[in-house]
């Protein structure tokens, strides 16, 4: 009977109950997951029962005074000098002339819009009078040959779409604001082929990140509007590796439509030492013909835990499980 009142009690906070977990805050944070790192004070916690009550004490700190924060000092600075109009510069009790004593400078934080423009490559071409010998000035090596887009629209595109979350098709709407008409499917190709020419230096990362003995990995679902024999509302993944040397860390993405096994095996190719994962099966695979050590994830452990107090119910802060998280 106190099994089925703990699964109900478990069923009901997962159904209503906030989902993010409570954390002691006494306990040092070993890790940082993103999966309880929105966890609040009041998330989760056990109802009061009024019994074994501990006292927790807080230890001083310095708290900062609030305000507005200094404005870089390597930013450039535009002088607007505002000057006291010429017949504001005599003293309005005996007539005198105004001298200048001292400058107020308050500053306020501008931004200059995005500009476009066309980087013209003139050539030069030399003959001579014999007829036989044409030279012309070599053109310096580009990202993409013969297309318009400079390394610096391809820098500025990438970072845009991967950094900044900015979709393509933003991105067209914003140049057809500055006047340039650029399709989302060149925008496309450019990122397919700056792929390309960055493939080197991922090489390079993978090989780092394999060399040393502890390598950490997980996968999360991504949406494919457009992908050969899947709907739009089908699942693909993103693998993400994380290892390397601690003063050099590489983290790195692969994608693939499926969870499979095989892909962790293809991406581990070689490597030997530590794996640490959430625990999904996907990963057991790799780890028996690899002959790797299988690492817990310490976020989905504490889970377990939680999961047990939020059965308990009113009891939980005696149980075993809430001594476990203390």
């Amino acid at each position: 009977m106190l099994s089925l009142q703990e699964q109900l009690n478990l069923a009901l906070a997962r159904r209503y109950a906030a989902s993010s977990e409570k954390l002691s805050p006494d306990q040092i944070r070993l890790f940082n997951e993103a999966e309880v790192d929105g966890a609040t004070a009041s998330d989760g916690a056990p109802e009061d029962d009024g019994e074994n009550k501990d006292t927790v004490l807080i230890p001083a700190h310095r708290r900062n005074k609030g305000g507005r924060k200094p404005l870089p000092d390597n930013l450039p600075r535009v002088d607007i000098v505002h000057e006291l109009p010429e017949d504001q510069r005599h003293c309005p009790h005996d007539g005198q002339v105004l001298t200048e004593i001292n400058q107020v400078i308050s500053e306020q934080l501008d931004i200059v819009p995005a500009q476009i423009r066309v980087l013209r490559h003139i050539r030069k071409q030399y003959a001579c009078s014999c007829g036989q010998c044409i030279r012309m000035a070599p053109l310096p090596a580009q990202p993409i040959p013969k297309s318009m887009a400079s390394p610096g629209l391809l820098a500025h595109i990438t970072v845009s779409k991967y950094q900044d979350a900015l979709p393509l098709y933003r991105q067209e709407q914003i140049l057809q604001r500055i006047g340039v008409d650029i399709p989302r499917a060149t925008l496309a190709n450019w990122m397919i082929r700056a792929g390309q020419l960055v493939q080197p230096l991922i090489n390079l990362l993978c090989d780092s990140l394999l060399a040393y003995d502890i390598v950490q990995m997980d996968e999360t679902t991504v949406q494919v509007l457009k992908e050969p024999g899947k709907s739009a509302q089908s699942k693909s993944y993103l693998w993400l590796q994380r290892g390397g040397p601690p003063d050099a860390p590489v983290i790195l993405f692969d994608y693939d439509p499926t969870r499979s096994q095989a892909v962790p095996k293809a991406l581990l190719e070689g490597f030997a030492g530590y794996l640490q994962t959430d625990g999904y099966s996907g990963y057991n695979a790799v780890v028996a013909a690899g002959n790797l050590v299988h690492l817990g994830c310490m976020a989905h452990a504490r889970r377990k835990f939680s999961e047990a107090v939020k059965g308990q119910g009113k009891n939980s802060r005696t149980g075993k499980a809430q001594q476990g998280l203390a």
